[in-house]
């Protein structure tokens, strides 16, 4: 199949920006046969972790091939704000991020310069990538921007003091909320359904509305993920490869061994 001539949208960027409700889930197995089966089930993002997980950047290219042809757009959590991670995984094609432990708008805007050329940031240049098509997208270089989308992670009280400018940031999409992590630095570890939590899971919620960015979650749990749908969250991660494949498999052993 012949490459395109010109940059395709990025979908899941553009239901952030028009306030779609977009279901997610978490990549974890290190298997792109994994991504490949989930890329076509239907959710309009899938997170290949790089944080959690022994993933190197050689291997997400695999991840982002499998995802080819599927509903989600393939977003990458990388390892920490370092510019030549991004630099590296923006010539490989990846052009939706997630970026952990963001703690203000000052680091904020150093992850989207990662991301772009100067003089507007301080990405390197590479003429002849697989982002471009291999010098095939034509208007790469004018509109490669457009396509490229960052979500922040709010995880600690210092960030969820700091929501309000880091949305502020030009080019940052979404922020997200790692319930998990917020309540650890919360002091309330493995604890992210304490009363203290969810209120300050209720007032990043409004900070992130009152920026006029889009606000994202995780919540494995079906009703609770519903609940914070209803809330306003607008993408939330409601699975994992792994969970599933735990979770699910354990429930039909149930199932056929119930008495």
């Amino acid at each position: 199949m012949k490459t395109p001539d010109t940059l395709r949208p990025n979908r899941f960027k553009e239901g952030l920006r028009e306030g779609r409700k977009q279901p997610g889930l978490w990549l974890t197995l290190e298997s792109p046969h994994a991504t490949e089966v989930l890329a076509g089930s239907g959710y309009d993002w899938l997170l290949l972790d790089m944080e959690h997980t022994c993933v190197d950047v050689s291997q997400v290219i695999d991840h982002l091939r499998a995802a080819q042809g599927g509903t989600a757009e393939l977003v990458v959590r990388i390892p920490s704000n370092e510019p030549v991670v991004f630099k590296r995984l923006l010539d490989a094609g990846i052009r939706s991020f997630m970026v952990p432990f963001v703690q203000s708008a000052e680091e904020a805007q150093q992850a989207v310069a990662a991301t772009r050329y100067p003089p507007h940031g301080i990405r390197g240049v590479s003429g002849n990538m697989r982002a471009n098509g291999f010098s095939r997208i034509k208007d790469y270089s004018e509109r490669y921007a457009e396509a490229q989308c960052i979500v922040v992670q709010i995880e600690s009280p210092v960030a969820a003091a700091a929501v309000r400018e880091i949305g502020a940031v030009d080019g940052v999409d979404g922020l997200f909320v790692g319930p998990n992590d917020l309540a650890a630095n919360m002091g309330l570890y493995g604890q992210p359904g304490a009363p203290e939590v969810k209120a300050a899971i209720a007032r990043i919620l409004a900070d992130i509305r009152a920026a006029g960015k889009a606000p994202g979650i995780l919540n494995f749990n079906p009703a609770q993920a519903r609940e914070l749908l209803a809330m306003g969250y607008d993408f939330i991660a409601v699975g994992s490869d792994l969970s599933i494949l735990a979770r699910r498999s354990e429930a039909l052993l149930a199932e056929i061994t119930a008495a």
